[in-house]
């Protein structure tokens, strides 16, 4: 059995996922082999799940959608239509774009129909929790997803057990936690429904002194639902909706977001981002109180929240909540796929997902290829053992290293496969990676990694850290991190590797271990600023020439931007036991 997922093809950050007989062999987010198509069909994606399993679009047995384009034209236009009935001029522009969004959908699906050449084998799910509940180690839970939009919801309450879901209840797309969020981050001077993860690490720095006023925006007196408080909003020219000088003389603020000053903007991130904690913290509270289950899976784009799922954590209990590798979107395609294998076809559950390396893989010889027609100079290992000695030399002596083995993660984390390393200890790491690699804001906190069987000496960790979709707190007794990778309260950004799911990087973080502190790596998506993670060779050997990067190992082959009979540290240069080829 042929299962093609597909998530919504009309959201942000597509893809597609083969499933064969309930297990999954590929999986691709579009954009990072097309950035420059966010929406619809994921042709490329589709494509590589396609040579992957060795199959056409005439073996596909079923294409399943994340997505109801009817239904959701149907709640969108709805829910618009009675935000704002005195403003029939934004109302109708509005209801415009959504018949031309439903028509691009329907064309969509019409072409897939055309490709399988059977119209019943698309289906359309007007479902998210999917990806939530049946990628989970839990039986019996709740679930609760939160998004933007969905479709026409921006929210679900719902309980799984074995391999059914049962929703419970349903948000409408008026009362968005996800929107209000994304509002936030526009006033910061952040692009919204891209850069909320900047208003996250930014409210760090300030004081929930706002919180108050968030908490009257989204919910009403006594109640524990969201509920939106129209008064603090208005409609623009467009038709969409923007802070209202209500709402901004309520937090205090000017009328133009860029006479903020920078205390009022840590303070704005701070307080929205503790107003979404209480509330959805209430919410679950009161939904386990109803179904007395203490095991709780969350999905959606608000999930991608690292410190809105650690602070759930804290309050229900560390293994008791689980958060998908790719909670957005993105994960959809997985979702889809589940959902018609147990719940439409009865299949009984798969266990815990841990390995989420489903991208493109690459041959040495494929790698060779790309290094000789590039005309890069490289060196070759041939074996692991010479990797990882030439690995630990090069992070020992303070360099940045680019990390490209095995197959791509998916998911917006980097897993150690599509990675830039460092050590901890280096000189300005956090600086350095700032301003010279990614080119980001220094509030802005790097991740660590850290083999399982290690975590417990220096983190108090989550399960979830696997994926990196919470936090670790540093053990006091174990300080051993610079200040600069740590977080107010001693919370740090953990990556826990496992030996079964990335053997090299298991090894390369135990023998790192055995010169320095702790056996601990600070760990990035090798990318260059506003570009996805680098998912095939060529693009590897780009961002390392365009970026600050010192040297990078593509398989067995080392790149560096010196002689390769060098390696610098960071007063002179040292002998190196790298000889041209191994």
């Amino acid at each position: 059995m042929l299962i093609l997922g597909l998530s919504s093809l009309f959201k942000n950050d597509t893809a597609a996922a083969l499933v064969r007989d309930g297990g999954i062999e590929a999986a691709l987010e579009n954009y990072k082999l097309q950035p420059n198509v966010p929406r619809g069909i994921p042709e490329a994606a589709i494509q590589y799940c396609l040579t992957k399993g060795g199959v056409t679009w005439s073996d596909i047995n079923v294409v399943a959608i994340a997505g109801n384009p009817f239904r959701g034209w149907g709640r969108r236009a709805f829910s618009r239509r009675c935000l704002s009935p005195v403003a029939p001029v934004a109302t109708s522009y509005q209801q415009g774009k959504e018949l031309s969004r439903f028509a691009r959908e329907f064309t969509d699906i019409r072409i897939l129909r055309q490709r399988l050449q059977d119209t019943h084998k698309v289906v359309n799910l007007d479902h998210h929790a999917a990806s939530a509940f049946f990628l989970s180690p839990f039986d019996k839970a709740l679930i609760l997803t939160l998004d933007g939009e969905g479709d026409g919801n921006a929210g679900l309450l719902a309980v799984g057990e074995g391999n059914r879901i049962r929703v419970q209840d349903a948000m409408s797309y008026s009362n968005s936690i996800g929107w209000v969020y994304s509002q936030v981050t526009n006033l910061l001077g952040f692009t919204p429904s891209k850069e909320e993860h900047k208003t996250q690490w930014l409210g760090l720095e300030g004081e929930p002194v706002h919180k108050d006023v968030f908490l009257r925006i989204l919910r009403r007196p006594g109640e524990v639902f969201p509920k939106l408080d129209l008064r603090y909003f208005r409609r623009d020219l467009t038709g969409g909706f923007v802070p209202s000088r209500f709402l901004l003389d309520e937090l205090g603020l000017p009328g133009e977001k860029s006479e903020l000053t920078a205390e009022q903007k840590r303070n704005l991130a701070s307080s929205v981002q503790a107003a979404i904690t209480e509330l959805i913290s209430d919410l679950l509270a009161s939904f386990q109180k109803k179904t007395s289950l203490h095991q709780i899976c969350l999905g959606g784009g608000v999930f991608h929240n690292t410190l809105l799922v650690a602070s759930l954590e804290r309050r229900f209990g560390v293994g008791n909540i689980f958060v998908p590798p790719a909670p957005g979107n993105a994960g959809c395609a997985l979702g889809a796929a589940a959902w018609i294998w147990h719940q439409q076809m009865g299949k009984p559950r798969n266990p815990e997902v841990h390995s989420v390396y489903w991208g493109p893989f690459f041959a040495r010889t494929e790698i060779k290829d790309v290094l000789d027609n590039v005309k890069a100079r490289y060196t070759l290992h041939y074996t692991a053992e010479k990797t990882l000695d030439s690995a630990i030399q090069l992070l020992r002596a303070g360099k940045i290293v680019g990390w490209f083995q095995g197959a791509t993660e998916f998911g917006p984390r980097a897993l150690g496969n599509r990675s830039i390393l460092a050590s901890p200890w280096a000189q300005y790491v956090s600086e350095n990676l700032n301003d010279y690699v990614k080119h980001r804001e220094s509030f802005r906190p790097f991740a660590v990694s850290v083999r399982e069987e290690d975590c417990a000496r220096y983190f108090e960790g989550s399960p979830l850290c696997r994926f990196m979709n919470s936090l670790a707190v540093m053990r006091a007794a174990a300080d051993v991190l610079p200040s600069a990778l740590q977080l107010p309260g001693g919370l740090v950004r953990l990556h826990i590797v496992e030996k079964e799911t990335n053997r090299l990087l298991w090894e390369l973080l135990g023998r790192f271990g055995e010169h320095e502190p702790a056996p601990i790596l600070v760990n990035t998506s090798f990318n260059l600023p506003g570009e996805p993670p680098v998912v095939r060779p060529r693009d590897a050997v780009r961002t390392f020439f365009c970026s600050g990067t010192d040297a990078v190992f593509v398989d067995n082959f080392l790149l560096t931007k010196w002689s390769s009979t060098h390696i610098l540290n960071g007063r002179s240069a040292q002998k190196s036991e790298i000889r041209g080829s191994e």
